[in-house]
């Protein structure tokens, strides 16, 4: 029943978007509930549900140890070096970003009689109700960066290649590490020379001493990664979509390791991350007087719009919070309606409407020619 349901609704919109190419034509405006199936001659929208997307930046670091990690105290003095490959992972940030998604609850539809002025309605790809008689440009969520290497690890070949033969040719592990041991004192001291001004070879030009020093730097840290390791730091990120229902102090959103990142919601070996909404302040209050309800209730031409809630949103782990904001939500306010009448007579009500709650932009009157 739900298929159905679904292929009915994408039906009718197709048609919606059919009728919303005509621009402005001669017709009454008439606006109520849609009903799927039963509502194909009119234009439908929908209002939003405010949704979150959130984009999670992580950094991964991979450790991976040097060939003569057994050898780093005896010839470098170097202590405390890897033993071990390791993959560890940072949450470096979230970052949340509202946007309206179609709320099905929502779902209106806008008749054309003739002989009256019908707004021209500005719809997104979904059906959300952006503008009457404004033509409003749809936001689109932001693409993900792709992952992206931050700090790169020293690759084997560039270690070879500063390796002699006599290395390369030593008839065990102990006297080849001990080999390039006495190659990385060397070049500590030809680049010493180099700063004083006191090796045979020193150019007078200050780019050619810069390369130099460069590329011996680089011989060093390439020889000397063979004792303590080479670590490579990755940057990765994330994107979770949330369609919230009701306030919650504590809704679990995801948990994440530092030993494998990201993972699902109910995977125990991450630290859980947590959204919470509170509605603040207070809304306008809705009439109850009884006679303009029963005017309420006779107004079939109408638009209908949403009043957002001003909301507090903070997600969190049992030690930071990363995000801490106040923002309109669609789903924790109420519905409004705008009389028809205003689109039906000069001047031309313009009105435009928020694309994350389909609350009201603006409302103005152009004069028609």
């Amino acid at each position: 029943m739900q298929n159905k349901l679904s292929v009915i609704l994408s039906k009718t919109l197709l048609l919606c978007a059919f009728i919303f190419t005509s621009a402005i034509v001669s017709a009454q405006t008439q606006i109520e509930k849609f009903i799927p199936g039963a509502t194909l001659e009119g234009v439908c929208y929908y209002l939003p549900r405010t949704a979150f997307r959130l984009i999670i930046t992580t950094e991964k670091t991979v450790v991976n140890p040097g060939n003569f990690h057994n050898y780093a105290y005896k010839y470098m003095r170097i202590q405390d070096v890897p033993v071990n490959s390791t993959t560890t992972w940072q949450l470096k940030s979230i970052k949340l970003i509202p946007y309206g998604t179609p709320d099905l609850d929502k779902a209106y539809s806008l008749k054309l009689k003739p002989r009256t002025v019908a707004p021209l309605l500005s719809l997104t790809s979904d059906g959300l109700l952006l503008g009457i008689n404004t033509q409003e440009t749809e936001t689109h969520l932001p693409s993900l960066p792709e992952s992206s290497i931050v700090t790169p690890a020293i690759k084997q070949a560039d270690v070879q290649k500063y390796m002699t033969r006599e290395m390369l040719q030593a008839g065990s592990t102990a006297k080849m590490a001990e080999l390039v041991a006495q190659e990385i004192y060397d070049i500590r001291e030809s680049r010493d020379a180099l700063l004083r001004g006191e090796a045979d070879n020193t150019p007078k030009d200050g780019e050619q001493l810069k390369l130099m020093l460069d590329n011996l730097e680089f011989q060093q840290q390439a020889l000397t990664s063979l004792f303590v390791g080479t670590t490579e730091v990755s940057q990765h990120t994330y994107a979770i979509d949330v369609v919230p229902g009701e306030q919650t102090d504590k809704m679990l959103l995801f948990r994440f390791s530092k030993w494998t990142g990201l993972v699902d919601a109910d995977d125990m070996s991450g630290v859980p991350y947590y959204l919470g909404m509170k509605v603040i302040g207070e809304l306008p209050a809705q009439s109850l007087d009884a006679q303009i309800e029963v005017k309420r209730g006779k107004m079939q031409s109408a638009v209908y719009y949403n009043v957002p809630a001003q909301t507090e949103v903070r997600i969190f782990n049992p030690t930071v919070t990363f995000v801490d904001m106040q923002l309109p939500m669609a789903q924790f306010g109420y519905t409004e309606v705008l009389s028809g009448v205003l689109f039906d007579k000069k001047p031309l009500t313009k009105v435009s409407f928020y694309q994350e709650t389909g609350g009201i932009k603006e409302i103005k009157a152009d004069i028609l020619n």
